[in-house]
């Protein structure tokens, strides 16, 4: 039995299957891992899913790591679960990705999958309440897990369960494009926890805003206030005893020593030395993300065509550094937006390169080593989702970059909040006024730009992940105040 428990989708460890039959275990790193490192391991457990074969196949061997259980979960509940809801609904709900005219659609198929992500939650919830102490901290991580609060709370009233978004909380007027008995369903789950995170009060607002359900489903809410924070809602479900659930924010930062430390291994000097030898002494404008559709890369794209079709004077001496790493390529959506944002690229490298400049070079490998060379190297960060729980690109840039780097930043990334002073702000749908924003921040001084970099960094190293996840668990181990 444990007293500290974690659920989420992708566990800390992984394992691959050999040719041989042998097993190898792959620790990852992450706010949650360090974080949980700081609770005796003999008292705590971390619940996830069994991803790949490998996984699946050391659960039916029984091989576990020390605090891990893995969830053999069916093949086929999980894809529908994971991609079939988890990525392809409510992550587009909380994005705001729908377009309109053709989607969403919910017809007999969403439903079906919809029963499987119930069926996917309610493993983690028999899971956490097999093996929770009485009165154990649950902490429950993200979009994939939102039923579990509510189911676990049924079977096991006595623990304290928190449950943690790292994406933003769709607007009430997206959210209610879902089926009535779904965002119900949705909304109770997540009300079944006693302290519910967001990395900003907009993303716990809206889910305020979202979560005004008919009082026939036994559920009030009031809508999100005005002027003051908000701090907690009382609900009832079902003749169920009134209680309370808590909002709080906890902005995740970046663990600045251990970033620093990390690029400046080796492989990355020599990755730099590589590309600055291609990139010579021109300026650099750097984006590193996945080919996620939230994060907006043709439209910052489109902005440095537009920089170098209006302000010429940047020809030649600028360099887009663009890492865009394929991402769900299982879905079709995202097959054909990573296959769009390398033919605009190269459209741009058409329209303007010459024998000896490439205004864009694009890397569509996941390579962790060559992102940190190009946060090394960063003159100009370009940060332009439309939609975004946090983003930590925005925060780790300004912790590695040398010479300093004006960040370019949507106004609706989550790391807005904190970055907004020092950062030149873009409305991320505005082309053109990113373009500009892009000519301002590569004519920036450097002095300017060091300046502005020093106090980015501070902030972006506030709530560093151990003690963001400290924070959570001390929360809700707190007795409320009366």
């Amino acid at each position: 039995m444990a007293s500290v428990l974690v659920a989420s989708n992708r566990g800390p460890v992984s394992y691959t299957l050999g040719e041989d039959g042998t097993l190898d275990a792959r620790r990852g790193g992450g706010g949650l891992v360090s974080g949980l490192s700081a609770v005796d391991s003999q008292d705590s457990l971390w619940v996830c899913a069994a991803l790949g074969a490998g996984d699946r196949e050391a659960v039916r061997r029984g091989v576990a790591e020390p605090g891990v259980r893995m969830l053999a979960i069916d093949p086929d509940v999980y894809a529908d679960a994971y991609n079939g809801i988890a990525n392809s609904v409510l992550w587009f709900l909380h994005h705001h990705l729908y377009e309109i005219p053709r989607e969403p659609v919910f017809d007999a198929e969403f439903r079906r999958r919809w029963e499987s992500y119930r069926a996917y939650n309610r493993a983690f919830a028999e899971a956490l309440a097999e093996a929770a102490d009485d009165g154990a901290a649950v902490l429950v991580q993200d979009y994939h897990l939102a039923l579990v609060p509510g189911q676990l709370r049924e079977l096991r009233p006595d623990l304290r369960i928190g449950h943690f978004t790292h994406t933003p909380w769709a607007s009430s007027e997206y959210l209610r494009m879902l089926p009535e008995d779904v965002r119900e369903e949705l909304v109770w789950g997540m009300l079944g926890a006693d302290e519910l995170g967001f990395h900003t009060w907009s993303w716990a607002f809206s889910f305020l805003n979202g979560a005004h359900i008919d009082s026939a489903t036994g559920v009030t809410t009031p809508l999100s206030p005005t002027g003051t924070p908000w701090r907690g809602v009382d609900h009832m479900k079902w003749g169920a005893p009134r209680r309370s659930t808590r909002l709080r924010v906890h902005p995740l930062g970046v663990d600045g020593e251990d970033l620093r430390a990390l690029a400046h291994r080796p492989e990355v000097d020599e990755r730099l030395a590589r590309l600055r030898e291609e990139v010579g002494d021109r300026l650099t404008i750097v984006r590193v993300d996945r080919t996620e559709l939230s994060k907006n890369i043709l439209r910052g794209l489109l902005a440095y065509r537009e920089l170098l079709t209006v302000h010429p004077e940047w020809r030649g001496r600028v360099v887009h550094l663009a890492s865009a790493y394929p991402s769900r390529q299982d879905l079709e959506a995202y097959r054909s937006y990573t296959a769009a944002v390398s033919e605009l690229a190269e459209e741009i490298n058409a329209e303007f390169g010459t024998a000896d400049w490439q205004p864009v070079l694009v890397s569509v490998q996941d390579d962790f080593t060559r992102s940190l060379a190009v946060y090394r190297m960063a003159d100009v960060a370009l940060v332009n989702p439309v939609r975004d729980g946090m983003n930590l690109v925005a925060k780790e840039i300004p912790v590695v970059s040398e010479a300093g780097c004006a960040l370019v930043l949507s106004d609706q990334a989550g790391a807005y909040t904190e970055l907004r002073e020092d950062a030149l702000t873009v409305n991320p749908f505005d082309v053109s006024a990113t373009a500009e924003a892009l000519h301002t921040a590569l004519s920036m001084p450097a002095a300017e730009r060091a300046d502005r970099t020093k106090r980015l960094a501070v902030a972006a190293t506030a709530l560093p992940p151990q003690r963001w996840f400290l924070d959570q668990l001390e929360a809700l181990t707190t007795p409320p105040e009366e």
